[in-house]
């Protein structure tokens, strides 16, 4: 099942005796049994009926005795085990299944109880979907895996969320959180809920907007460098640069170097597509096609040669920046790299 369907059929009341979320990306699994915990039981009925634990605090045994409980006062009881991950032999090993025929907790899954919602936050770490645990999780619980977001689909991931809330975004914005945020989809979610306390219903979120209350320069970011080589613009390329050394704290070179490397590895990928329709472009880099544009000039700007030539000079300085060889500064480092590859 998807993040929607299980939401949609926990706004409508109808309950599994059993979820079971993992996976890499810990935001909808968070979300998911914060809405279960806070929605599945009235305040009253949560004093008795609502239980807590911890993965590395508790066995199968224990679990499976707090759960076939029944429900005090109350048509059901609920039980979450965050960092179920940390449960001891969870999810035996592939060896460990062959040699145990019976697992305790397998035999809950397959018949739960009926007045128990169970909810297993395995965070961090998918489980093999060829386990015994989740092929009973699959028969007869929901099983959701909820898996990390990729860099290229954070901008479209941002305008949707932001969509979801009744505003709305610009691309440029998009895509300036999604640099400098990460791929963390909960300290981005947190930066949007923030933002949305200072803007009016509808309106839409700008770059001045993410400047003013985020704390992100909509001038001065790795983003508005990478335009600034693809226009080659000297000028706004080294007072960037500048200000990036003033201000390294917040602009770590090593990052800088790690979103440029991507950025002209990409017109590499660019120079040799022979299909250069915007659908191939779009797919081929992993971009929203809103970009391509910008891809073609850096492309038209930066023949293959060139282009080859930037990315030998970006290991140069990735490799100097770590003390091999001379190195006078991430500063120095920095604008000498500009000029290298303006020049």
């Amino acid at each position: 099942m998807t993040y929607e369907q299980i939401i949609k059929d926990l706004q409508a009341k109808k309950y599994s005796p059993v979820y079971f979320l993992h996976g890499d990306e810990p935001f909808y699994i968070d979300r998911i049994s914060s809405y279960i915990e806070e929605h599945t039981l009235t305040e009253e009925e949560k004093a008795f009926n609502l239980h807590v634990i911890y993965g590395k605090d508790t066995d199968k045994l224990s679990l499976i005795s707090l759960a076939s409980r029944f429900p005090m006062v109350a048509q059901r009881q609920v039980v979450i085990v965050r960092e179920a991950q940390e449960m001891k032999n969870l999810v035996p090993k592939k060896g460990d299944e062959e040699k145990t025929d019976k697992d305790a907790l397998l035999d809950y899954i397959l018949k739960p109880s009926p007045t128990t919602v169970l909810v297993f936050c395995h965070k961090y770490k998918s489980v093999d979907g060829r386990s015994r645990l989740a092929k009973a999780a699959q028969k007869n619980a929901v099983l959701f895996e909820s898996k990390k977001m990729y860099d290229d689909k954070l901008p479209d991931w941002i305008t949707n969320f932001v969509h979801a809330k009744k505003y709305h975004i610009s691309p440029a914005a998009s895509v300036l959180l999604a640099e400098y945020l990460g791929n963390d989809l909960s300290k981005i979610s947190g930066e949007i809920d923030k933002l949305m306390l200072n803007l009016k219903p509808e309106m839409q979120i700008t770059p001045e907007h993410i400047e003013t209350y985020i704390g992100i320069s909509k001038d001065y970011n790795v983003f508005e460098l990478q335009n600034a080589f693809i226009k080659k613009d000297v000028l706004k390329a080294n007072r960037i640069a500048k200000y990036f050394a003033a201000n390294s704290r917040d602009n770590p070179f090593v990052v800088t170097l790690g979103t440029l490397y991507s950025f002209f590895s990409k017109i590499l990928i660019y120079h040799s597509l022979k299909d250069k329709t915007r659908e191939n472009v779009a797919s081929s880099l992993g971009i929203n096609p809103y970009f391509i544009s910008q891809y073609e000039s850096a492309a038209r700007n930066y023949p293959l040669h060139k282009t080859r030539s930037v990315i030998s000079h970006l290991r140069e300085y990735d490799v100097r920046s770590k003390g091999v060889g001379s190195n006078p500064g991430e500063g120095e480092l920095l604008r000498e790299l500009v000029f290298r590859i303006l020049h």
